[in-house]
Order: C-alpha cells, then structure tokens, then sequence
C-alpha cells in the first residue's frame, strides 16, 4: 500500500552510520523499549544533527503529560493524513493501535480532523470575525 516512489537517500544502517547518529539509534531504542529504528529515522541520519533534533522534538511532544499517550497518538495520526504523509499516517496508526486504539477511534480522529480542515477553510475563506465571547480577556 505504500508508494512506489523510491527514497531520496538510502536508508542508514547502524552499521554505516556516523556516531551521533547511532546515539540516537540508541536512545530511541531506550526509549521505546525496543530494538526496532524505523525508516523515518534512518533516513534523516544522514544527518546525524537534524536527527537529533527531530528526535528530541518528538521525545518531548509525546512523553507524559496533560494528554494520555493515546490521544497523542490520534492527534499526530489525524494530523499526518490531513497533511497527506502517508508514511506518517501508517506508523502513528500502528502506534495508536499499539495504545489501544480501535477502528472506530481512528475513524473519530480522522473525521474530527477532516471536519475541522473544512470549517477552518470555510471560516478562512469567509473572513467570519471571532466572536468576541472567544478572545481571551484583555491584560491588566
């Protein structure tokens, strides 16, 4: 189901990549409890700094706080197929599945996602004010 198109770059292996990268090989390995580095990562460790950004950026994101990690999950999923990556959407799939969620959840979370494209073009396009109900109280 994925696209025909070949990579831009090959994928790093840990064999072929530079150190930096493979500490980050690592840490995402401790961190996620497993062995398994995914393409994403392997093909940003060409180079090594954007890697490590990219993967702390995210480790942040989604560690624990005022969302579960499931709704995390739905989130980034809803997000990556309003956006159109395909690869985004498969592998947030798997991990919000990997989290408990079912069909009917990932379908909620993506037609959430929809609607609100929908309406946010349709208020876009109208130049609909904001209600000022909706504007945060004034600084004192």
């Amino acid at each position: 189901m994925s696209s025909a198109l070949p990579p831009l770059l090959p994928l790093v292996s840990d064999a072929d990549a530079a150190p930096a990268a493979r500490a980050v090989f690592d840490d995402i390995r401790a961190t996620r409890k497993s062995d398994f580095v995914n393409n994403f990562w392997r093909a940003l460790a060409h180079d090594p700094e954007l890697l490590r950004r990219t993967w702390e950026g995210v480790k942040a994101v989604m560690a624990p706080g005022a969302l579960d990690p499931l709704t995390k999950e739905l989130i980034y999923l809803a997000v990556s197929a309003t956006n159109g990556c395909e690869y985004c959407t498969y592998s947030h799939t798997a991990a919000a599945r990997a989290k408990g969620a079912d069909d009917a959840m990932i379908l909620e979370a993506l037609a959430v996602a929809a609607k609100a494209n929908e309406t946010n073009r349709l208020a876009n396009g109208l130049r609909v004010p904001v209600d000022e109900a909706f504007l945060p109280p004034p600084s004192l």
